[in-house]
C-alpha cells in the first residue's frame, strides 16, 4: 500500500490526498489544478491558514510577517531559497500579520518575522527572527525528523 499525505490547497483550500513517492512528479490540486507541491512561498489568508495547519500531513512552516517590517522583508528571498531546496519534504506559506491580525492574537505571537513549523495538524516548533537559508533548513529537517 503506497503511503499518501493529506495535502490542503494553497490556491482554493481543496483537500487532496498525494502519495509521497509522488511529490517529486509535482502533483496538483484535483478541483483548480495548482501545484501542490511547487517549491514556492505561498501567500495565506486566515481560512487558508487554519485549513492547512490544522489537517495537512506533510509538514507546512509558516512565515508570520508584514510589510512594514524590515527584518521580515531581509528574510523574504532566504526563506523563499530554503522553500525550492525543501519542496518536497515540507511546504511554505506566509501570513500578513498586518492585514490579519487575529493571526497573532490566535497564536501568542509578540514579535515578527517568526516561523512556525506544523505536522499532522499541530504545531511543532517555532523559530523567531530573521534567518538565512541555511538555518531555515536545519530547523526544517531536525524538526521533521524529530516529529517522526
Amino acid at each position: 500500500m503506497t503511503m499518501a499525505a493529506k495535502m490542503t490547497c494553497l490556491s482554493c483550500g481543496q483537500i487532496n490526498r498525494v502519495p509521497i513517492p509522488k511529490l517529486d512528479a509535482g502533483p496538483k490540486c484535483a478541483k483548480c489544478g495548482e501545484r501542490l507541491v511547487s517549491g514556492l512561498v505561498a501567500e495565506l489568508d486566515v481560512r487558508l491558514h487554519n485549513k492547512a495547519t490544522g489537517q495537512d500531513e506533510m509538514p507546512i512552516i509558516v512565515d508570520y510577517w508584514a510589510p512594514w517590517c524590515g527584518p521580515c522583508r531581509t528574510m523574504a528571498p532566504e526563506f523563499a531559497k530554503a522553500a525550492l531546496r525543501l519542496k518536497t519534504k515540507a511546504r511554505f506559506a506566509k501570513i500578513d500579520t498586518e492585514q490579519h491580525p487575529e493571526i497573532s492574537q490566535k497564536l501568542g505571537i509578540r514579535g515578527i518575522p517568526l516561523l512556525i513549523l506544523y505536522s499532522g495538524g499541530r504545531e511543532v516548533a517555532r523559530l523567531p527572527g530573521a534567518r538565512p537559508a541555511t538555518d531555515i533548513e536545519a530547523f526544517i529537517l531536525e524538526n521533521i525528523n524529530a516529529d517522526g
